[in-house]
């Protein structure tokens, strides 16, 4: 089960990255991250409470809390170094960071892939990369656009890590889900006032009325990304961490297809055979 729910990830993460990314053309993307993690809020508040999944709280949900402040905080440093640096090297390297940490952990606890995983995981890293359509250019990365993708890289991975140890039980994962978002909510809120306190707007150009004729795909965004924090606890608990991190990894392909689909835009040579490898990796993975 473990492929299953770790590319169920992917899909989920590569369509909630695609859902935000149209949502931020049209309003702050902090507006977008507060409005759609309120809503995930609201529903699995419901789901806890109507499941009596409360009573799983424990120690564990530390982990939860943790994975709440360090994910906007990750996010906030890879939104800071795309815009500083060619998003052809930051992209595919804040996405390497998801399978770095994981596997490196799971190699640590005493995971040893067969050599089909082995090769799968090398060929899916690969189609990641070429996947998020690294720029040949040339053109040079500042130090800090560097240093703060990196620190996103090891943000997007620690969650993931976090995530994975947050609950073992399905009542309890739902619970360490709210404590995760309520914390994203805590970060994102501050980060946003103090946005505003330094002149920038928070509501989009049409105001309240934009958003709520946005919250159905804020919705989406939100549940999305919580189903696939979701999946991946499952997956990282099935199974080994390597593959499920390699394979919930995939996430930018899917938003790459996601866009050439939806949007007609049109993938270069280098992303289309980065798609191509990531799916090779995932039968690898999958049969190994």
């Amino acid at each position: 089960m473990t492929p299953l729910y770790a590319l169920t990830t992917s899909l989920l993460w590569g369509l909630a990255d695609f859902g935000g990314g149209l949502l931020t053309r049209r309003m702050p993307a902090l507006t977008v991250v507060l409005v759609s993690q309120l809503l995930a809020v609201a529903a699995l508040g419901t789901i806890v409470v109507t499941t009596g999944a409360w009573t799983e709280a424990g120690p564990q949900l530390w982990f939860a809390a943790a994975a709440g402040v360090v994910g906007p905080a990750a996010m906030l440093c890879f939104y800071r170094a795309l815009a500083l640096g060619p998003m052809g090297v930051v992209a595919p390297v804040g996405a390497l960071g998801g399978v770095a940490v994981p596997v490196g952990l799971g190699l640590a606890w005493g995971e040893r892939p067969g050599l089909l995983q082995v090769a799968g995981i090398a060929v899916a890293v690969a189609g990641v990369v070429l996947a998020s359509g690294p720029g040949m250019s040339g053109a040079p990365v500042q130090r800090e656009a560097l240093t703060l993708t990196l620190v996103a890289a090891f943000g997007f991975g620690t969650v993931m890590a976090l995530i994975a140890e947050a609950s073992h039980s399905l009542p309890g994962l739902f619970l360490a889900l709210l404590v995760q978002r309520l914390c994203n909510v805590l970060v994102g809120g501050t980060a946003l006032y103090a946005s505003v306190r330094r002149g920038s707007p928070a509501l989009p150009g049409g105001g309240w009325s934009d958003i709520r004729a946005a919250l159905p795909a804020l919705a989406f965004v939100g549940l999305a990304d919580v189903a696939a924090n979701g999946t991946y606890n499952l997956a990282a608990n099935s199974g080994p961490v390597t593959v499920a991190a390699v394979l919930a990894s995939l996430y930018p392909v899917v938003t790459a297809l996601a866009a050439r689909g939806l949007l007609s835009e049109r993938l270069r040579l280098v992303q289309a055979s980065g798609a191509g490898l990531a799916l090779v990796g995932s039968v690898l993975l999958a049969t190994g």
